[in-house]
């Protein structure tokens, strides 16, 4: 995790971290993060603002490094799309598995209501996802025709194929290993058929 340091910004980002994501953001008070944080709430105010504010900075910095991750591995490897899927999904899998709380907030935060702050505040994020799993589909279509067209059909199905497993992990009830990752791949590129 980023927020790595006794420094009271971390205390707090970290603390946030996991009671937003094993209580739901509306569910949690300043007054518990502050208490779990060991510090005062003019603390809090001071480096975040808001608790909107302390969301925001821990989704962005949370985020930021996740982000490079998965966009490293979401470069299309030409000729090789099961590889260059299985990178992806290896990338989400190993992410979820170093920072579960952060991946059960992202998910708390996509299903949660629609209208709420605290969802767009992390709206970006969805999006920046969709985008490059848009992006890497519209390249493989390319070397792949009968792909044309369905890309964003493509990425929204990989991408909850990714989250649906993530949930599991998160809630025991799967192992997200190597050879999980390949049947998984395999089944998106083949359909249920194969």
């Amino acid at each position: 995790m980023v927020f790595d340091s006794d420094q009271p910004r971390d205390q707090l980002a970290r603390r946030a971290t996991e009671l937003f994501s094993s209580r739901g953001y509306a569910a949690v008070t300043v007054q518990d993060i502050v208490a779990a944080a060991g510090v005062t709430k003019p603390t809090l105010y001071h480096h975040f603002g808001s608790k909107l504010g302390l969301l925001r900075v821990v989704l962005q910095e949370l985020f930021a490094a996740f982000a490079v991750r998965i966009s490293a591995a979401a470069t299309y490897r030409r000729g090789n799309l099961a590889q260059t899927l299985i990178a992806v999904a290896t990338a989400y899998f190993d992410h979820a598995d170093e920072e579960p709380a952060f991946h059960r907030l992202l998910m708390l935060l996509w299903f949660g209501p629609p209208d709420s702050e605290e969802r767009g505040v992390a709206i970006g994020h969805f999006e920046l996802q969709h985008a490059l799993f848009v992006q890497l589909f519209t390249a493989a279509a390319d070397e792949h025709g009968n792909m044309r067209g369905r890309h964003e059909a493509y990425a929204a199905t990989f991408l909850g194929m990714v989250h649906t497993y993530i949930g599991l992990r998160l809630n025991g009830h799967a192992r997200l290993d190597r050879k999980l990752t390949q049947r998984a791949v395999h089944q998106f590129m083949h359909g249920i058929l194969s």
